[in-house]
């Protein structure tokens, strides 16, 4: 027998194997439990227009589904898309009570605890609610506001320098360390960089495994934020790896700078179905996302490294005192091979706070 805050932490761990290929749908975990407390069904969404997670566990369940309790990551949906309600399916199961983390924010979805309750099913939400949102951050971020949640990944030295005073930047970090990194974009929807970094250093932007160079199955959309169309046709974005946009004025319209209007970008993602993005370069980049309160959360790569010259990681955010630091909260810090990651969400000034 297990108790239902055993079985959320549960389903919250399986909802995150979803992360990566839901979009645009959030990542969900769902664990059944019969009339006793022994799990009978458990299941994730792994994929937009397949089973969602309270579909899979009821398959699982069978009858033995009757009577137990349903514990959900998020709100079960209400509305038929590409598959039908899972309330309907929870009530036509038999399910006598439903335990829920988070509510769902959409429109076109929630209802689902209130359909639920009509049917006689007793209902209960908030079981390990942050938990929960912290899992499912970039989605839930991404629909309360209207564009992806942003990530900016970079790489440096402990004096906070990207690339050596040559211009050579291979490697800064360990191999563990671009192993992880790899995990990283895997759960992402896509992957960022400017026409900077296209130049400088051809990279491919593309999920795979160091040691044979065997692509993963899904890729996340490279995006090149090229204001005025420079990547070369040759570029290795350009390969069918993965699927690429190259962003130039044109397509989304230019900012104050005359450089691609990032908000209108944010925007343009959204509508394609891109929940999270990983922002990779450069530092100029960076610093327009960060100087325009674009930028959701901050991991770090520092290597025990030291330079004294060369190209810094961030350049040009829009700080001219240091009252005007973009202040960060430390989510997760740890050691992967001789580097250290850092995790950091944003902290919001007393002017920024306000309902997204």
């Amino acid at each position: 027998m297990v108790t239902e805050d055993e079985a959320m932490r549960r389903a919250i761990a399986l909802a995150a194997r979803g992360l990566g290929t839901t979009s645009p749908n959030p990542v969900v975990g769902c664990l059944l439990l019969d009339v006793e407390g022994e799990v009978v069904g458990e299941g994730f969404h792994a994929y937009a227009g397949g089973p969602h997670a309270e579909i899979v566990a009821l398959a699982q369940a069978g009858q033995r589904a009757r009577g137990g309790t349903a514990v959900v990551t998020l709100e079960p949906c209400n509305h038929t898309g590409r598959t039908g309600p899972c309330s309907h399916a929870l009530i036509n199961a038999g399910v006598r009570r439903v335990v829920i983390a988070v509510d769902d924010p959409t429109p076109v979805a929630a209802g689902g605890a209130t359909t639920l309750r009509a049917a006689g099913v007793n209902v209960e939400t908030g079981i390990r609610r942050r938990e929960a949102e912290e899992g499912n951050v970039a989605w839930l971020t991404a629909v309360r506001r209207g564009r992806p949640y942003v990530t900016w990944k970079f790489a440096a030295t402990l004096d906070g320098r990207s690339a050596a005073a040559d211009g050579t930047s291979q490697w800064i970090t360990s191999a563990p360390a671009r192993s992880d990194v790899h995990l990283l974009r895997g759960t992402m929807d896509a992957i960022m960089v400017g026409v900077g970094t296209v130049i400088a250093d051809d990279p491919q932007l593309t999920v795979r495994d160091l040691r044979d160079g065997t692509l993963a199955i899904k890729q996340p959309l490279r995006v090149v934020v090229d204001s005025y169309g420079r990547t070369p046709e040759k570029a290795r974005v350009n390969d069918v790896a993965a699927p690429t946009w190259i962003v130039t004025n044109r397509e989304v319209g230019a900012g104050p700078d005359g450089r691609v209007d990032l908000n209108a970008l944010l925007g343009a993602l959204f509508g394609r179905g891109i929940r999270s993005v990983l922002l990779e370069g450069g530092p100029t980049l960076a610093g327009s996302f960060l100087a325009a309160g674009l930028v959701d959360q901050v991991i770090g790569y520092v290597a025990p490294k030291l330079l004294g010259a060369g190209k810094t990681a961030l350049v040009d955010a829009g700080v001219g005192t240091i009252g005007d630091a973009f202040e960060l909260d430390l989510t997760d810090i740890a050691q992967i091979g001789p580097d250290l990651r850092f995790t950091a969400s944003l902290r919001q000034k007393p002017s920024d706070q306000k309902e997204p």
